[in-house]
């Protein structure tokens, strides 16, 4: 990505200060998605009948598997694991002892969770063209940081009432739905095609944001209290903002410092795939697009399952495997890492595969995409049979969570590929279907474990998690292509059609004088 014409790689190219910024620029927006992910388990009062917090299903199962000589009562309403164990799972506490907790169900915990997704999708086509419109710079830039800002009050919302942080969780999901579709018109203008596999996986710096929120917030969480975890998010958030307002450009055409290399080199790779004055969008053809269609299945079904774990891992290893908040952060965030991981070295995969032409270019996506989802599905079967064993759990998800970051190579990339122009519109359309999944997937969680948080209610719910990846991702290895499509240029497509009549005319033409030239020797 940092290499210029002579084949020389740079530390400091535009392009790399360009992916260190996006990376960033991704890990503050999964932050303020995720952070009240592992803050709502440290808010909620959980009751169990005897007006104990409750522990854990596992846990309780299992208690005299651990070290039975280190279980020590301190009183009727409080025991202790006092062997290492205690630094891992939670302990129990009576209810009336919780401070600034809410007695929120299972239900009211899901609509809280869903809520940043229930009108995320009304503004994904809207920043796809405000994007192309307006450039990335300013709508990815600010869809960011007005979404952070509201992390700033959501302590006072959960504080008047959940239907408060609701309306603030829907607000935020809408500003935060522009960023992402806005992202693709910067990469078509940037980063030249056979390079696309590895700066996509910049995208992936929401897998470092969940990786890093989940831990870090636990920490926060046990230190200081889950208000602070907002608080911090708000700073972060505004830091990264200043840098990315200072130091990014939308085009290099419009970058002070870029070398004039790296410039001509780029915009010689892009050749005319990227077209600066555009059409009106093709929105019939877009929409009838079979290539398009696939991408949104296979978005639909990796997204299904890395959401399911995304948002309810911090739930599921508490109250199923019982793990205490920081431990919790921990476990959560691991998966993060290694999809960042797999993300980069199936870029670097992708890429090779393409400068070599050992694969075509669909192959490449196809082989990535059943990555993301069938491997997916396949990590999560095996976590819906992990039962109470810890240990295959925390392996299973992790793997789960890991097999996803291929999507930067699949689905993300073959975006770009098949219409760079309209990239971020198309991107839009595939996010504003697929964001109906982050709201769909907590309801379902919420509708399976309300009042019964047990291994075989959440065993269902890796099932579903299952089929919906292995079913999508089959269909796009089958019908999938990730060619340019002739509707990238309308006018290139118009003018070669009025060229394929003209000739056709003149064919005519000649036929028509061959004829009266025939009738006149007859004559």
């Amino acid at each position: 990505m940092g290499k210029v014409p002579n084949g020389s790689t740079e530390c400091c190219t535009a392009r790399n200060v360009l992916w260190h910024l996006v990376f960033l620029g991704f890990a503050v927006n999964y932050m303020l998605r995720t952070n009240l992910n592992i803050a709502i388990v440290s808010m909620v009062k959980y009751r169990s009948n005897n007006n104990l917090t409750l522990t854990s299903e596992c846990l309780d199962n299992n208690k005299s598997k651990i070290d039975n000589s280190s279980l020590a009562r301190d009183s009727e309403l409080n025991y202790n694991l006092t062997s290492f164990k205690n630094e891992i799972f939670i302990n129990a506490t009576p209810v009336e002892t919780q401070p600034n907790t809410f007695a929120w169900n299972e239900k009211q915990q899901s609509s809280i969770l869903g809520a940043f997704f229930w009108l995320h999708w009304l503004t994904q086509v809207p920043g796809g063209i405000l994007g192309s419109k307006y450039g990335a710079k300013l709508v990815f830039g600010l869809a960011n940081f007005t979404a952070i800002l509201c992390c700033f009050f959501i302590p006072m919302s959960a504080f008047m009432g959940h239907q408060y942080l609701i309306a603030l969780r829907i607000v935020q999901g809408i500003l935060a739905g522009f960023a992402w579709p806005a992202m693709h018109n910067m990469t078509a203008r940037w980063i030249p095609p056979n390079e696309r596999s590895k700066f996509v996986t910049a995208y992936l710096g929401s897998s470092i944001g969940a990786a890093l929120t989940y831990p870090v917030c636990g920490f926060i969480i046990h230190k200081w209290g889950w208000e602070w975890v907002f608080y911090t998010s708000g700073v972060v958030g505004t830091v990264w903002f200043a840098a990315w307002w200072f130091l990014v450009y939308d085009s290099p055409a419009k970058h002070p410092r870029i070398s004039p290399e790296e410039k001509e080199y780029i915009l010689e790779s892009l050749g005319q795939s990227y077209t600066k004055q555009k059409a009106p969008v093709p929105w019939k053809s877009i929409i009838f697009s079979v290539p398009v269609w696939m991408n949104i299945l296979a978005q639909w079904g990796g997204i299904w399952g890395f959401f399911t774990l995304m948002t309810h891992a911090p739930t599921y290893f508490k109250f199923i495997h019982g793990w205490n908040i920081q431990a919790t952060g921990l476990l959560s965030g691991l998966g993060h890492v290694f999809r960042t991981t797999w993300s980069y070295l199936s870029g670097l995969l992708g890429d090779y595969l393409l400068r070599t032409n050992k694969m075509s270019r669909t192959n490449v996506r196809k082989l990535a995409t059943a990555g993301c989802t069938i491997g997916q599905g396949l990590c999560m079967l095996g976590l819906a049979y992990s039962g109470c064993d810890y240990t295959w759990a925390v392996i299973w998800l992790s793997a789960a969570v890991a097999m996803n970051g291929s999507v930067s190579t699949g689905p993300l990339a073959s975006v770009v590929d098949i219409s760079p122009n309209y990239a971020s519109v198309i991107l839009g359309i595939v996010n504003s279907v697929v964001a109906l999944v982050g709201f769909i997937t907590p309801a379902v969680v919420g509708q399976l474990t309300f009042q019964n948080q047990t291994v075989p209610q959440w065993q269902k719910v890796f099932l579903i998690s299952t089929a919906m990846l292995i079913s999508t991702g089959i269909l796009f290895v089958l019908f999938s292509k990730s060619e340019l499509q002739p509707w990238n240029s309308p006018d290139k497509q118009s003018k070669q059609n009025e060229s394929e009549l003209m000739v056709m005319n003149n064919k005519d033409d000649k036929a028509d004088e061959k004829k009266d030239t025939a009738v006149t020797i007859k004559q």
